[in-house]
């Protein structure tokens, strides 16, 4: 007899990740192209740590981001399919300011004395993924793809057409160990734990 795997759903990530601020510990690493979900998701644990509300001993958050110094092969301009320096430009601007926030509220959380133990690191490899990813406190992941589609943005004074990535609407899979440590959503919250490091710790560099 064969028993049907559960499949997993689109989820929304916000109240998962507002539930795992209510534990002692927290980790959240990332993988994806600009951390702007992340970045909404995670401000509102953060305020309420401040405000004393939620009382983590442990925050670390790890963030995987492309290198905007190296030419991607997607996001693309439509009319050739290359690579746009001034594309690059504008996003780097656009990662930079969703990954310094979440840096600079966790370490401040950190300097005040609310949090004994708080990190947030960012580290850049390669080009865009063409997914998203989350790996929450080790035991929750959540996956999801990103859209490519054409989005005309101003460069160098003139609207370019562009093959982008659009994350936004992005609908997340959840997978998590609770599911049994035979399951399919088990066996994706490891195996995506262990790309997460194995990348971190190889091709991934500090931002300089």
């Amino acid at each position: 007899m064969f028993v049907r795997e559960k499949t997993a759903r689109p989820v929304g990530l916000r109240p998962h990740i507002e539930e795992a601020f209510k534990r002692p510990e927290v980790s959240i690493d990332f993988a994806g192209f600009s951390g702007e979900t992340l970045h909404g998701a995670v401000m509102e644990a953060l305020d309420d740590i401040r405000a004393g509300r939620l009382t983590p001993e442990r925050i670390s958050i790890r963030l995987l981001l492309p290198d905007t110094d190296r030419p991607w092969s997607l996001p693309c301009r439509v009319d050739n399919s290359q690579d746009e320096p001034l594309f690059r430009q504008r996003a780097e601007k656009i990662i930079s300011r969703h990954a310094q926030a979440i840096v600079d509220s966790v370490h401040e959380l950190r300097d005040l004395g609310l949090v004994p133990h708080a990190s947030a690191d960012v580290r850049i490899s390669g080009e865009p993924p063409r997914f998203k990813m989350y790996v929450i406190n080790g035991e929750e992941a959540f996956f999801g793809y990103y859209a490519v589609a054409e989005h005309t943005v101003a460069l160098g004074g003139a609207p370019v057409t562009m093959y982008d990535l659009m994350g936004k609407d992005t609908e997340l899979f959840h997978f998590a160990l609770s599911d049994g440590p035979d399951s399919t959503s088990a066996q994706y919250v490891q195996q995506s734990s262990a790309w997460f490091d194995a990348v971190w710790n190889s091709v991934a560099r500090e931002v300089s």
